[in-house]
C-alpha cells in the first residue's frame, strides 16, 4: 500500500491498518514546496524553503494493527531518545553503551532503548512511558502533515515488544492535541520554536521567585518547546500554554533556528559546524559519471574523496579508508547498495557513521528500503552542487575556508599500495 496524502490523510491509513490489523511498516515523507501558499507541516505556510535543507520523514512500526514504535528520521542520532531519559536523571547511560545486534537495524533508538531494558539501567515502566511519549509526538507531526507520501510496508513485527498501544485511542488523543495548538496560532507555530526572555526584569517583578527561576532556566533560547515536554514530562499543549500568556505579553520571545544569521542557520538545520580536520569522503558507485561528478563537486570544497567503482572492493577497502561519511549507489551489479549497507551496519566501525543511498528519479520505494538497511539519509540523482554539499556538511560539516584537501589524499595511497585502478 503506496500513495500520496492528497488521496487519503494519515488518520485514514492508521484506520486502515487498524481494521486489517495488519502487521508491518509505514514509512512517511512530507512534501517540501517552495509555494508560499502552500501549507505545510502544522498547517502552517512553508516559509524560507531554502534555508530547509532536508525533507522530513516518519516510520511507525504495528503488530496486529497496533503501534509497537514511532519515530522521526533524525531520531537516529539518539537526541530524543537522551532527551526523555533526562526527566530520569539517566541522560548519560547511553555513553559507552554496549549496542546490542538489534540496535544495527532500521530502529537503532528503538534498540538502545531495549539495551538499557536488559541492562536493568531502566525499568520497564520507564521504557513503556518512553515509548508512549515517542509515540504520541510522532503521531502528532504526522497528523498535523497535510502533504506527502507513504508506503506502508506489510513484514514481520518489530521485537522484541514491550507494549503495544491502540491506534483508536491514540488517534483520538493526538488529534485532540492538533487541534488545540492550531488554537495557538500564529504567537506559537512549531514545537521546534525556542523561547527565550525578553525582560527578565519585568518578568521578575510579575512572577513568585520560584515560578521566575523555572522560567529562566528552561527559556534559554537554546532548548525547544518539545524538548521541554521531554524534559519535564508533560503534554506538549500542556507546556505551549503554560508560556503562550508571557509569549502575548511580549516578555518570552520565540525564535526558530532558521531566523539566526546565516552561520546559525546552518547550524539550527541541523547542520555540523566548520571542522579543523578534513572530512573523509568515499563514494561507492560503478557509474563513472557519477564519480567523476562527486569528485568535481568536493575536491574543490575541501573535502578528500575517494570513489570506488566496484561494489565487492568497497566492502574491504572501507575499513581501511575509515570514512567519516560514504556516499553509495543503490542500483550496482552485486552486492547492491542495499546489500553493501546492511553489512557495513554488522560492523561496530560503521554503526553510527552516516551512509548516503543514491537513488534514481523515481526512487521512493527505493528510499524505503535505502531507510529499512539502515541508511542515514538519501540523495535523489541527478543532483547538482548545493544539494550534493547540503548532504555532506549535515553529517560532517563544512570545511573551513582556509583549510584544502591533503595533495597526497589516502586514496592515492592505497592506489600505490594495491596497484589498483579501480577508484
Amino acid at each position: 500500500m503506496q500513495g500520496n496524502l492528497s488521496e487519503i490523510d494519515i488518520r485514514s491509513i492508521l484506520q486502515l491498518v487498524e481494521l486489517g490489523q495488519r502487521t508491518g511498516e509505514l514509512f512517511v515523507e512530507a512534501y517540501h514546496e517552495t509555494s508560499s501558499n502552500s501549507s505545510g507541516l502544522y498547517g502552517m505556510p512553508y516559509r524560507n524553503r531554502d534555508l530547509d535543507l532536508s525533507q522530513d520523514s516518519w516510520f511507525v512500526f504495528f503488530a496486529n494493527g497496533q503501534i509497537v514504535y514511532a519515530a522521526h528520521s533524525r531520531n537516529s542520532n539518539l537526541s530524543r531518545l537522551r532527551d526523555y531519559l533526562r526527566r530520569y536523571g539517566l541522560d548519560t547511560v547511553l555513553d559507552n553503551l554496549d549496542i546490542s545486534a538489534l540496535a544495527a537495524t532500521n530502529a537503532p533508538e528503538y534498540g538502545y532503548l531495549w539495551r538499557l531494558l536488559e541492562n536493568h539501567q531502566i525499568t520497564p515502566d520507564q521504557g513503556r512511558s518512553i515509548i508512549r511519549s515517542m509515540v504520541r509526538e510522532t503521531l502528532f507531526d504526522l497528523l498535523s502533515l497535510h502533504q506527502g507520501s507513504f508506503a506502508f510496508d506489510m513484514g514481520p513485527a518489530l521485537a522484541p515488544q514491550l507494549m503495544t498501544l491502540s491506534i483508536g485511542s491514540q488517534i483520538r488523543e493526538t488529534i485532540e492535541q492538533v487541534q488545540e495548538w492550531k488554537q495557538l496560532h500564529p504567537l506559537i507555530q512549531s514545537p521546534s520554536q525556542c523561547p527565550t526572555v525578553a525582560e527578565p526584569e519585568s518578568l521578575r517583578s510579575t512572577l513568585p521567585p520560584k515560578t521566575f527561576q523555572t522560567l529562566i532556566r528552561w527559556a534559554d533560547g537554546k532548548t525547544s518547546i518539545r524538548q521541554l515536554s521531554r524534559y519535564l514530562n508533560r503534554d506538549i499543549i500542556q507546556v505551549a500554554k503554560a508560556i503562550y500568556p508571557y509569549i502575548q505579553e511580549g516578555l518570552v520571545q520565540l525564535f526558530s533556528p532558521v531566523a539566526r544569521t546565516q552561520s546559525q542557520r546552518w547550524a539550527g538545520a541541523g547542520l555540523r559546524p566548520a571542522t579543523s580536520q578534513t572530512p573523509r569522503i568515499v563514494c561507492i558507485d560503478d557509474d563513472q559519471v557519477i564519480r567523476k561528478t562527486v569528485e568535481h563537486i568536493l575536491k574543490p570544497a575541501g573535502y578528500e574523496i575517494t570513489t570506488i567503482s566496484s561494489p565487492l572492493k568497497a566492502l574491504s577497502l572501507v575499513f581501511g579508508l575509515k570514512p567519516d561519511l560514504i556516499l553509495c549507489d543503490i542500483a550496482m551489479p552485486e552486492p547492491d547498495g542495499y546489500e553493501i549497507c546492511a553489512m557495513l551496519r554488522k560492523s561496530t566501525a560503521f554503526r553510527q557513521k552516516p551512509i548516503v543511498m543514491l537513488t534514481g528519479k523515481d526512487g521512493f520505494i527505493d528510499r524505503v528500503k535505502a531507510r529499512m538497511v539502515g541508511a542515514t539519509d538519501y540523495l535523489t540523482k541527478p543532483f547538482g552542487d548545493r544539494e550534493l554539499l547540503t548532504v555532506i556538511e549535515k553529517y560532517v560539516g563544512s570545511v573551513s575556508p582556509e583549510q584544502s584537501a591533503p595533495e597526497n589524499g589516502f586514496t592515492d595511497v592505497l592506489r600505490e599500495a594495491l596497484g589498483d585502478d579501480s577508484f
